[in-house]
C-alpha cells in the first residue's frame, strides 16, 4: 500500500481545530476553531469524501483516533455519512503506547516497533494507507522516510495561533508536485511526493 497523508491547513500552516470546536481543539488557549467549515466548494468536498472511500486502511496518532472515534465512529448522523461509513468499514491502525482497549471496530494498535509495523503494512497489497490529521505522526513518518505522498488542502485564511503541521524544528524534505488545483472558493489542493533531503546552495 502507498502511505498518503491528507491535511487541511491554513495559509500559515495551522492544522488545529479545522472543524467545530471541541475541548481538544481548544487546548492551550486556542480559540479560533472551525476555520475550514463551509470554506470549500462541492468539488473539494467530493474530493475529500472520495479519498476516504478510496482508502484500503487508515493510520492515526492517538489523539486524532480519539477525536475521530468520538465523532465519525459514535454520532449516528456522522456514522451514516460517506466518511463515517468508509472509516467504519476499513481497517484502522493507531500508533500508541497507551491505548490498550480500542473502542472502534476493526482497530489495531501499533505499540512496539512502529517503523517495522508501518513498513509491513505498506508491503501489503492494496492501494492507499491514509493518514488524516495526526500532525505529530506525520512529522515522525517524514523523519523516517515512510511517506509516499502528501496532499495539502490549504484554506485561504491566516489564524496567527494554533498547532502547526511543521514546527520550527523538524525534518527537512524535498518535494515534487504531483498534482495541483484551485477550487472556486480559493482552496488550494496540492499533492506532493517526497524526494529525499533538499539541496542547499552555499556561498
Amino acid at each position: 500500500m502507498k502511505l498518503i497523508t491528507m491535511t487541511q491547513m491554513t495559509l500559515d500552516g495551522v492544522m488545529q481545530g479545522n472543524g467545530p470546536g471541541t475541548a481538544e481543539e481548544r487546548k492551550a488557549g486556542f480559540e479560533r476553531g472551525g476555520w475550514a467549515f463551509g470554506r470549500s466548494d462541492d468539488d473539494t468536498r467530493d474530493f475529500i469524501f472520495d479519498a476516504y472511500e478510496r482508502a484500503d486502511a487508515f493510520l492515526f496518532g492517538r489523539r486524532t483516533y480519539d477525536l475521530f472515534h468520538d465523532s465519525w465512529g459514535t454520532i449516528d448522523e456522522m456514522r451514516a455519512h460517506r466518511v463515517g461509513v468508509a472509516l467504519s468499514n476499513a481497517p484502522k491502525y493507531v500508533a500508541s503506547r497507551t491505548l490498550t482497549d480500542p473502542r472502534w471496530e476493526r482497530t489495531t494498535v501499533l505499540d512496539d516497533d512502529l517503523a517495522a509495523s508501518i513498513t509491513a503494512l505498506k508491503a501489503r497489497p492494496g492501494g492507499e494507507l491514509q493518514v488524516h490529521g495526526s500532525g505529530e505522526l506525520i512529522r515522525w513518518l517524514l523523519a523516517h522516510q515512510l511517506v509516499d505522498e502528501m496532499t495539502m488542502i490549504v484554506i485561504p485564511v491566516i489564524l496567527g495561533q494554533g498547532a502547526r503541521l511543521f514546527p520550527h524544528d523538524g525534518p527537512d524534505v524535498a518535494l515534487d508536485v504531483v498534482e495541483s488545483r484551485l477550487d472556486s472558493r480559493g482552496v488550494a489542493i496540492t499533492t506532493y511526493r517526497p524526494t529525499g533531503r533538499p539541496e542547499y546552495v552555499r556561498a
